[in-house]
């Protein structure tokens, strides 16, 4: 990951990006990086992109709290994009990728599509609201893939 982004560091100025190593409990740390304060204006809307993260941080870490801790951080008019793997769409496959993790000391916790709505309280949903993610809003482009295939949801909300 380090290196991925040391390479995205080298684009334009339009195209501005900073790395900054934490971990995602660790809030104050990413909120005060100079990293983040000198590539990103907090002043203005911003989208906090949490793409297939959230399966990580179980119900132990509180993952709502964390969340509002970045969410409170950003102005109204500000975007929160998230997915999250469930296991809705095949329960015993689930439950073993999940004991995979497990046994390799990896946290992961699928959740249904009422907790990944959940993670979107006090935002407004924006239309389709938190849907399987090849069907937020189709194209035609993913007509190949199953529900079971995809196997989580998503959703983009609007800080008020």
């Amino acid at each position: 990951m380090l290196t991925h982004a040391r390479a995205l560091l080298t684009g334009t100025e339009s195209g501005r990006t900073a790395y900054i190593d934490a971990d995602l409990h660790d809030t104050e740390h990413i909120l005060d990086a100079p990293e983040l304060r000198e590539t990103l204006d907090l002043s203005r809307p911003v989208s906090l992109s949490l793409i297939s993260i959230f399966p990580f941080i179980p119900d132990a870490d509180d993952p709502h709290g964390i969340l509002h801790r970045f969410l409170d951080s950003l102005v109204p008019g500000s975007h929160l994009v998230l997915t999250h793997l469930s296991a809705d769409f095949d329960p015993p496959a689930a439950a073993q990728l999940m004991d995979t993790y497990h046994q390799q000391g990896i946290p992961l916790q699928l959740r249904s599509r009422a907790e990944v709505e959940g993670l979107f309280a006090g935002l407004d949903l924006i239309d389709p609201g938190v849907q399987i993610v090849h069907r937020w809003r189709p194209d035609g482009t993913a007509a190949d893939l199953t529900d079971l295939q995809v196997a989580g949801y998503g959703g983009v909300a609007v800080k008020r």
